[in-house]
């Protein structure tokens, strides 16, 4: 049968999904009764603290959250976001005009685009990213100039290299630290040029912030919103997801240029129905805590950081021990690509992990392993990685 359907043509400006491949072979080797070690999967296996839980418990018996909430949030939640902001960073907000409730980050990230972009505008986009900045894009209309993150210059866009046209032109930037996936950090010093360069050429700037709070070592990563006059150009999107162990709840918010949120406020208005009132109860329960659980899960993730990097480095890898994020970012040994390296690994070693070219033409040369498993199997991928050599 023919079918007359005929998908939209923006959909065939998405790259292709180059981790098909590994995903057939994932379930091939599983086939074959392999047990496989995932290393690719940038979700929390630690759970949900229990004093959340309790609160969303409760939030759900009450018949009063189960009605629609508002699409800009509870008026409690976004108050409980500004005094979290104002204790974590020192960032004053107003929680009426200033913070935007989401349905997880991902979610605004996709769709501040509709709101700020017109087709054929042009975004600045770093590279290797989380895909969602050039997908909101694209589903936009516009298009990416892509900034790469070089080893060379500690994984931070070059803000000078940016073409003096694409500069002039574009509408938005986008950037994202703690950095995904390189785990790259950047300070205050860098915010400041980055607030300065959207300044001189009018550009939005769109900080990712979802992972400040995993950090390690005592580094407390600052928020882009702390760089003097960024919220007169710019908002910063952050997420309990990875805060909280909470990313299957879908909560986050958006904060700072009261306009540049009006305006995602406008689309979310017209395309969802707000996050439930039950679940932004439990997450005021989270931000108004004391943090130590985030405080425990940073130790946990530290000692798998120090086991994972240890062992990496035994083994004869050059790997750089991540100051914050789940991450590491593990360059590939020579005269392998990150696909062939990737691959090989699954195959002969059945460790999963992401080949970074997925992530965008310079990931080419490392892969992205996730400290999201226990150290008992940690363990197991070292003693395997040993046998492979």
């Amino acid at each position: 049968m023919t079918s007359f359907f005929q998908p939209a043509a923006r959909l065939g400006r998405i790259p292709p999904y180059l981790f098909k491949a590994i995903d057939e072979k994932k379930e091939e080797v599983r086939a074959r009764g392999v047990d496989i070690i995932d290393l690719g999967v940038g979700d929390p296996d630690l759970p949900t603290p229990p004093f959340i839980v309790e609160r969303m418990r409760k939030a759900v018996k009450d018949p009063r959250t189960h009605r629609y909430p508002l699409y800009s949030g509870m008026n409690l939640f976004r108050e409980a976001v500004a005094r979290w902001y104002q204790k974590r960073f020192g960032v004053e907000l107003d929680p009426e005009s200033e913070v935007l409730t989401l349905i997880g980050s991902k979610e605004g990230l996709a769709h501040l685009p509709l709101g700020i972009n017109d087709p054929e505008d042009l975004n600045l986009v770093p590279t290797p990213a989380y895909p969602v900045y050039q997908m909101g894009t694209i589903f936009a209309g516009g298009y990416c100039h892509f900034m790469p993150l070089l080893r060379e210059n500690a994984f931070l866009p070059d803000l000078n290299a940016v073409p003096p046209l694409e500069a002039r032109d574009a509408k938005a930037m986008f950037f994202n630290y703690p950095n995904n996936p390189t785990a790259a950090v950047a300070d205050q010093e860098f915010f400041a040029r980055v607030a300065d360069f959207c300044r001189e050429h009018r550009i939005i700037a769109v900080h990712d912030a979802a992972y400040t709070e995993l950090a390690f070592d005592g580094l407390k990563p600052p928020s882009f919103l702390e760089a003097p006059g960024a919220k007169e150009v710019g908002i910063e999107f952050h997420s309990l997801s990875k805060t909280y162990n909470m990313t299957g709840w879908r909560l986050g918010m958006a904060v700072g240029n009261r306009e540049v949120l009006a305006a995602l406020g406008k689309i979310k208005s017209n395309i969802d129905s707000g996050a439930f009132n039950a679940i932004q109860l439990a997450g005021i329960a989270a931000l108004d805590s004391d943090q130590s659980c985030v405080a425990e899960n940073c130790r946990i993730l530290q000692e798998r950081r120090d086991l994972l990097v240890g062992g990496l480095k035994k083994l004869g890898y050059d790997v750089d021990p991540p100051r914050a994020t789940f991450y590491l970012w593990l360059p590939v040994p020579q005269g392998l690509t990150s696909m062939d390296f990737a691959g090989h690994l699954l195959e002969h070693a059945g460790i999963v992990v992401i080949p970074g070219v997925g992530l965008g033409e310079p990931g080419e040369g490392y892969v992205r392993l996730a400290l999201t498993v226990p150290k008992e199997r940690l363990e197991e991928a070292l003693h395997r990685l040993g046998k492979i050599g």
